[in-house]
């Protein structure tokens, strides 16, 4: 599946492979390829890099848990899945948090809501409304 000219996002973690697995079971991307250092999750649309935080820079990292959501970045990144329900349970399930469904909106002909990955990481799901 993989295709270097995909559009595509890194993100960067403490715990790889709890974030990828994250990733995975939330949105549904596949892991194409798995190393010390990164994950590889793909979907035909996408290729999501999960990479390793150098140790010198992780060990000054401090993680809440529950994680607190890294408001302060510019960028969030959008999933789409083919149910919010179902992507909160897993979420919940995984370490992250979507926002409850009193917190959701539709735009642009989708259902949308915001959350955190295990290590705060800003996403949004969006889910084709019925």
């Amino acid at each position: 599946m993989s295709d270097p000219a995909r559009a595509g996002a890194v993100v960067y973690a403490k715990d790889i492979s709890r974030v990828s697995a994250y990733y995975a079971g939330v949105t549904g991307l596949e892991v194409t390829h798995s190393e010390a250092g990164h994950v590889v999750l793909e979907s035909p649309a996408l290729q999501l890099v999960v990479v390793a935080i150098p140790a010198q820079i992780a060990d000054s990292i401090e993680l809440a848990d529950p994680p607190i959501r890294r408001t302060g970045t510019p960028i969030k990144l959008v999933f789409p899945v083919a149910s919010i329900s179902a992507a909160r349970q897993a979420a919940q399930a995984l370490g992250g948090e979507l926002n409850p469904p009193e917190r959701e909106w539709q735009f642009q002909g989708v259902r949308v809501c915001d959350g955190h990955d295990p290590e705060g990481n800003v996403l949004q799901l969006r889910e084709h409304a019925r």
